[in-house]
This record gives C-alpha cells, structure tokens and sequence, in this order.
C-alpha cells in the first residue's frame, strides 16, 4: 500500500505543482508582485482569507490589493488616518473592517522594525525545533501584541496553542519556504526549512489522506496535521509538504 501511495502522491505533486496551478489559486494573489515585503503582505492576506469559493478569495483579494493603490508593502508603510476610510466596507465572510484595519496597524508597525515576515515565524525557533508549532504560536503572540487589538480578530489568525490544524498559516508557510523550480512556491525565506513544514489539513486534504491511510486520528487539529505530515516524510522527509498539492488536487479535483 504504501509504495502505491508514494507512486500515486509523486505523480500528482508532478501534475498539479506547475505554472498552470496558479491563476485558480489564491497563491494568484502574491504573484502578481515581485517585491519581497509585497508578496508578503498579499501572500499572508491571501492565505488568511482563504475560505469558500476560490475565485471569490481571489476576487476580495484583488479588491484588497486596488484599496492599496497596488501597492500594499509602500500602503502599509505611508498610509494615513484618512487613508483607512476606504476600508470601511470591506467584508469577506466574517472579516470584516475592524480586522481589516487591525491588520493594516500591524504591518505597518512591524514593517518599521523588520524588513521581512520571516523573522516573525522563526524569532522563538531553535534548532532542536523540527516544526514550526513553537514559530506559529510565537506569531501569534507578536500578531496580537499591540495594544487594544480587536478580539474578534483572534478567530483568523489560528495557534497550535488552541490545538488548531492552522491551515491557512501552513499554507502561507508552504509559498514562502518551498523550494523548487516549478515557479508555484516562491522559496523566498532561508532561516525556515522546508523539512520543518507542516501539511495544510484543508477538507479536500483531510478527506484524500484519510482514504490514503495518511490519517488515523478521528479529528482534525493540530496533532492530525503533525500526523499526516509524519507520514508524509516517509515519502520525502526534506520537502513533505509537496505533496499537499498532490493531496488538494486529488480532493478538489474529484478524483478520490
């Protein structure tokens, strides 16, 4: 069973990791910029609003983008108090304006101090850690470090803390660390390894690696994420997150 898994996972990483991937993806979204601190930004924003219909995520996502006048890293940096207005009635699912603005607040805070998102993931890391679980708990914590953020918004940015797969942050993980040279993934970050990855447990996901043999625990949190990833580094222990393309592709696809 499992060379068949191994055989059948490494040809879909093959047929869906390529150029033609991207402009159905959210992944689209930090594509269209090729400054660091840009692809960041929208790359980040991307991944958190990455729920619901793929071309409505892209859709809000490039709405966003023109409310920064295409410009999100020097937005983030000038803006004004007046600026923000525009902000007002920006809505997808249950983000709304007030964590729109919040988010606004952050990056241009911590743009002050840093020159890239990656210091914010691998600041508490050491290199013992074999995953990024102590990384996505300390963003967490540096994300709702400022004064009077919103609580509502503690619901968008997830923590294995409170035992949550973190999908959308694994996700944003996986653009910024792979590397490869298919031109999905962008591999910008050095300090963050690929081996430390964690695999995205979306439901195409879940279900495809369920039927696989990939998953045994009845839930889906943080230790199901931790699981399938393990699993997965039977297959390639430096890079197992390529297979979540492989994973998605057979879910999204319908052909398990």
């Amino acid at each position: 069973m499992t060379d068949y898994v191994a055989e059948l996972l490494d040809k879909k990483v093959a047929q869906y990791n390529q150029p033609d991937f991207i402009p159905y993806d959210p992944i689209s979204i930090p594509h269209q910029f090729s400054r660091l601190q840009d692809i960041e930004i929208m790359g980040f924003w991307a991944a958190v609003l990455a729920w619901g219909q793929r071309k409505t995520i892209i859709n809000k996502c490039n709405e966003l983008i023109q409310l920064m006048d295409g410009a999100p890293y020097d937005f983030v940096k000038n803006h004004t108090e007046q600026d923000l207005k525009r902000f007002l009635n920006f809505k997808h699912r249950t983000f709304n304006a007030t964590d729109t603005l919040y988010f606004l607040h952050f990056f241009k805070q911590y743009y002050a101090q840093h020159s890239s998102l990656e210091w914010a993931f691998v600041q508490d890391l050491t290199p013992d850690d074999t995953h990024v679980e102590r990384g996505l708990a300390s963003f967490h914590n540096l994300f709702f470090s400022l004064e009077d953020f919103p609580e509502r918004t503690r619901k968008h940015i997830a923590t294995p803390m409170r035992k949550s797969s973190c999908k959308r942050l694994n996700m944003f993980l996986r653009w910024m660390v792979r590397k490869d040279d298919k031109g999905v993934d962008f591999g910008l970050w050095q300090t963050l390894q690929p081996s430390q990855l964690i695999c995205p447990c979306d439901v195409h996901v879940d279900r495809v690696a369920r039927k696989l043999g990939l998953i045994q625990r009845p839930t889906t949190d943080w230790q199901t994420a931790l699981e399938l990833t393990e699993n997965l580094k039977q297959f390639d222990a430096n890079d197992p997150v390529k297979y979540d393309f492989a994973l998605f592709g057979l879910g999204v696809e319908g052909e398990m």
